[in-house]
């Protein structure tokens, strides 16, 4: 063990060293005592020189306390959450002390304590004695010497960082062996002097009983009297305060709250335990109440009922970790996370875990109980362990444009031990440095694309070819990757990537892909903005991989359909980004910190940083508002409150789902997902629901809590310029067979709809009609197409009389004459053809009727002609003449 500045005399060993330190230890006494002395001896100026040597002045440092971690209840009071604490200890004032407490401690320590000038000189001397003799490590010292001793102690304490550590402390500031032996007693000595030219006698004495070890982790007299008796130290009784004055001589082999005891006997049975009355905690107590006694503290009778009456101790626990934040554990991990994490309590790791366990700080979180309240009811539907999957489900959610965190559940609860299939202490809101991991993210991480799309100027009403089938996917750089969209194997042997329930996908715009969470439709913009633009524009906000990674360097197709493992609070904040205006701030669970003296300390920092255009986070939310409306895929989820929110859905096959919104006040992130391995959601059920479908139980529960706390305004007007319609130009497709056409117009970004056949001479199948027709039109108009019948005959032209025009119509293959004659005092008295209805050049079926239009100078009663007869002629109409119609009826006309 280190020591320094050592002497020839410091080395002496037996009795001969004792006499040269006895020297020592008498002058120092006599240099408190007269200012003046007259030494003579080597041995005595040997003693004097290494005295000399010796560090003359201690610090006391403060005290080892215990942290505590607060939240606010529903009245905003801050209410203790749980403690930290390497020692059980709650300071006290010495006004705080009963008298008998004070009386016990000096009766059986240092009786002498008032008058003496801080050593103990015939008590050092025995103890030293002891030490050469017989290696005893018993103590005699003064009160002032034992808090010299407590105080080197605690303060090697505070920066060991292991339990064996703790142990080299112990030794090095307690044992009595041999030269270190002495040399410690002398130390002790020069300090106490210090101590006791600086500090009052009360101020000593308190500080010793704040100090001292009261067994287990027990340290100092408020914790000792809490502890041991569950009363404070101003109630403390003569009985009681004997047994806790008794424990600072051996505080792990006296103290009272090991029932089985704390020795065992050579027969094998328990000392000092329950069974046996506690009997060397009994036969300490005893001692102190004789001195007591003796020392005319207490009287014949107190002494006597004392004596008689049994030790019952009344032990209460003081329980530390976050196993003590019932209900909010998780959140309680995460704040100690950031706490051995954040130079802002230490420049070390070490730093840090001192000043959580040691450093009596108060911890005043962003927790809101109420919330939390209303989260864990809503997280319970998901059973806490099933038999076929590890089944995991988070909820989070955030203050929009602060980041402080709100709420912090999960369906599986908290251990203390290691992971078993019921409990855990992977936090699943968080990533690996907080204590948790990642998820992959589904079509939540599509937003990262709808933002990339309009940062690089497109509108989210520019139509795209969002059908099913082979995609060119810039990934970075330039390069490219084809992927297959649809069901099944595509040509390159590798599975395709399908859309939800098997759509075919369809030309839309990108708000439409957006609302139906359409695989294709986000493949095809990846067509046009590279997969690492998008996964840079998730890491801009705040997103990273569980493990801490960069979501660019590997840039798959598939990252933008959310194949990557993130964390939900990262995703929480993005989201909280768009709604707050395009403003990113970081993850907050710390809003104060103040230290043991009551002085505020500085906070993890936290930046809240623009992070989007106010274009762009207004026409994201306008986008996202329509995911929960109507047929979109978040619509199971609405709050039906009333108050405006947006979201998005979330699946990765089945085994990861999440439902991801916000209000303008709070944003809600929940995931339900397999932990580890490929089981499916989808074909399991809890609590009445589907488990893939579950999300959308808790997560309109958890925000329905956030809007009625928080409430929520109206998201901004969105963007003009993001929002405008764009334009195409429409081929011609007529002439072509109807597969061909419908190719042309689709691969210029329109839908297709192909109408009923019409009658037309073109070939079966061609395309003889297109509506709209071609030309400057609106980006993704549906286009209707119109196929041949292969049927069709064309109107022939025709002249001359009616009788000439209807074997013209004849002879083209039309039988379904008639005739419509108009009157005219200049037509010849046979008829002039001035048409027909359908006209010249029309297409029509063969069977239509075609009505032969002429001029006569007397049409006759019946103003026209009627059908053919079974001659063949125009039928029954009586002009012009007098007969049935020309040609071979009946009559007697032309």
């Amino acid at each position: 063990m280190p020591h320094s500045k050592r002497t020839a005399t410091g080395v002496l060993g037996g009795l001969m060293g004792l006499i040269g330190l006895s020297t020592v230890a008498g002058l120092l006494v006599t240099a408190t005592i007269t200012p003046a002395i007259a030494v003579s001896g080597y041995a005595a100026s040997s003693a004097i020189e290494m005295f000399d040597k010796m560090p003359s002045y201690l610090k006391i440092e403060k005290l080892m306390l215990p942290t505590t971690i607060y939240a606010k209840n529903d009245e905003g009071k801050n209410v203790r959450l749980t403690e930290f604490y390497d020692q059980n200890r709650i300071p006290v004032t010495f006004d705080k002390v009963a008298p008998v407490m004070y009386d016990a401690i000096l009766s059986s320590e240092d009786k002498n304590f008032y008058t003496h000038g801080g050593i103990d000189l015939i008590g050092t001397l025995g103890a030293l004695a002891r030490n050469a003799s017989s290696g005893s490590n018993r103590g005699g010292s003064s009160i002032t010497q034992q808090y010299v001793k407590n105080v080197l102690q605690q303060t090697c304490e505070a920066k060991a960082v292991s339990a064996e550590e703790v142990r080299a402390c112990y030794e090095e500031t307690t044992a009595n062996k041999g030269t270190e032996g002495y040399q410690r007693k002398i130390q002790e000595m020069r300090y106490a002097i210090q101590i006791e030219k600086e500090y009052s006698k009360d101020e000593i004495l308190i500080g010793y009983l704040n100090i001292a070890h009261f067994g287990g982790s027990v340290y100092g007299i408020g914790a000792a009297a809490r502890h041991y008796f569950d009363t404070t130290p101003d109630k403390l009784t003569i009985a009681q305060a004997a047994v806790i004055a008794g424990l600072v001589q051996e505080p792990n082999t006296l103290r009272i709250d090991k029932p089985g005891g704390t020795l065992t006997a050579k027969d094998g049975s328990p000392l000092n335990g329950k069974a046996d009355g506690y009997k060397l905690a009994k036969e300490r107590q005893d001692y102190v109440l004789d001195r007591l006694f003796q020392d005319k503290k207490i009287t014949q009778a107190e002494h006597d009922k004392a004596i008689k009456a049994p030790i019952e101790p009344k032990i209460t626990s003081r329980p530390q970790g976050c196993s003590v934040a019932k209900g909010s554990e998780f959140f309680c991990a995460y704040v100690t996370s950031i706490i051995r994490g954040d130079a802002a309590f230490g420049k070390t790791l070490n730093d840090r875990i001192a000043a959580l366990r040691r450093g009596g700080l108060k911890i005043y979180t962003t927790l809101d109980t109420s919330l939390q309240k209303a989260a864990n009811k809503a997280i319970s539907v998901v059973p806490a362990s099933v038999s076929y999957m590890d089944l995991g489900a988070s909820g989070v959610q955030v203050e929009v444009g602060t980041g402080r965190v709100l709420s912090m559940v999960q369906n599986r609860p908290w251990s203390d031990q290691a992971d078993d299939k019921k409990t855990t202490q992977l936090n699943y809101n968080v990533p690996v440095k907080n204590g948790g991991g990642g998820h992959s993210a589904g079509s939540t991480y599509k937003v990262f694309s709808l933002i990339n799309w309009m940062q690089q100027g497109h509108s989210v009403n520019e139509v795209l070819n969002g059908r099913v089938g082979k995609k060119t996917v810039q990934t970075c750089d330039g390069n490219t990757q084809t992927v297959y969209t649809g069901e099944g194997i595509g040509p390159d042997g590798a599975q395709r990537i399908g859309n939800f329930e098997g759509n075919r996908g369809y030309t839309g715009t990108v708000a439409r892909f957006t609302k139906d969470s359409l695989n294709s439709g986000f493949l095809t913009m990846a067509e046009k903005i590279p997969v690492c633009t998008t996964n840079r524009v998730a890491q801009d906000l705040g997103v990273t991989l569980g493990d801490g990674g960069a979501l660019d360097e590997l840039n798959r197709p598939y990252d933008v359909l959310g194949s990557q493992a993130v964390a939900p609070i990262d995703m929480a904040n993005a989201y909280a980004t768009i709604a707050s205006n395009g403003t990113l701030c970081a993850a907050k669970a710390i809003d104060r910190v103040v230290d043991a003296d009551g002085q505020d300390r500085p906070i993890p920092e936290t930046k809240c940083e623009r992070k989007l255009s106010e274009d762009v986070a207004a026409t994201a939310a306008y986008v996202l508002q329509s995911v929960m409306t109507g047929s979109g895929t978040g619509s199971g989820a609405r709050t039906f409150d009333g108050v405006p929110i947006f979201g998005k859905t979330g699946i990765h096959q089945f085994i990861h789902t999440w439902m991801i919104g916000s209000s303008s006040k709070v944003t809600t992130a929940v995931w339900v997902g397999n932990v580890k391995g490929d089981e499916r959601l989808e074909n399991h059920y809890a609590n009445g629901s589907r488990l893939s479908r579950i999300r959308n139980q808790i997560w309109p529960a958890m925000q329905r809590a956030a809007n009625a706390e928080f409430g929520g305004a109206a998201f901004p007007e969105p963007s003009k310029e993001l929002t405008k319609r764009s334009y195409a130009r429409l081929p011609s497709v007529i002439g072509l067979d109807i597969d061909a056409a419908t190719k042309r117009i689709e691969d210029a970004g329109f839908t297709v709809i192909v109408g009923s056949p019409v009658p037309s001479p073109e070939a079966e199948g061609t395309v003889v009609e297109q509506t709209p027709g071609a030309g400057r039109v609106v980006s993704g108009t549906t286009v209707t197409l119109s196929p041949s019948d292969g049927k069709g005959v064309v109107v022939p032209g025709v002249s001359g009389t009616p009788q000439q025009a209807a074997d013209a119509l004849r002879a083209a293959g039309f039988t379904n004459l008639t005739q419509s004659c108009t009157a005219a005092d200049d037509a010849p008295a046979e008829g002039v053809v001035t048409g027909t209805d359908p006209a010249a050049g029309q297409t029509v079926a063969r069977d239509s009727a075609i009505a032969i239009q002429f001029q006569a100078k007397d049409c006759g009663e019946g103003g026209g002609g009627g059908g053919d007869n079974e001659d063949g002629g125009p039928g029954n109409g009586n002009a012009p003449g007098n007969g049935n119609g020309p040609g071979n009826g009946n009559g007697n006309g032309p």
